[in-house]
């Protein structure tokens, strides 16, 4: 059995990425109104359910880009 060490917690770059996730996940809102045109009552109803959940992680991942700015400015 081989003793494998964890990789050290690198979080210099987290404000970064968390900054593109934000803009893709903007970017499949934006795509999903375009699909909307095209879907039935149905579907509608499920991709503004999906937008929801696309607006509230986009809302956690801004609060954890300000978390992450302050303590990389400490």
């Amino acid at each position: 059995m081989t003793n494998q060490q964890p990789n050290p917690d690198n979080r210099e770059d987290n404000v970064e990425k968390l900054q593109e996730m934000v803009q893709n996940t903007i970017g499949n809102i934006e795509a999903s109104h375009e699909t909307m045109r095209f879907s039935n009552e149905e579907e509608k109803e499920k991709i503004k359910e999906k937008n929801k959940r696309r607006e509230a992680s986009i809302e956690s991942m801004r609060a954890e880009i300000k978390d992450e700015f302050k303590n990389k400015s400490r």
